[in-house]
């Protein structure tokens, strides 16, 4: 019952925010892919800096939203 009521928020507040939606996404999308090729880029795991890791990838984030201000072709329909 619960993840039916999730879903459908979801699927309401999709519909009513598309361009939101399409943004959110995109930034989500944009900070894991910052943060795989920034762990990538240790030679071992255990010198992975988890300040860098998180500071580049809440930035990439923040510059995923400042360039869809610009135009997100995935809401535009």
């Amino acid at each position: 019952m619960e993840t039916t009521t999730r879903n459908s928020k979801l699927s309401q507040f999709k519909k009513n925010h598309t361009w939101l939606y399409a943004v959110m996404i995109r930034a989500v999308k944009t900070m894991a892919q910052t943060a795989v090729a920034t762990i990538g880029c240790a030679a071992l795991l255990s010198e992975v800096n988890v300040g860098m890791v998180v500071s580049a990838s809440v930035l990439a984030g923040m510059l995923s939203v400042l360039t869809s201000l610009a135009g997100i072709p995935e809401a535009e329909r």
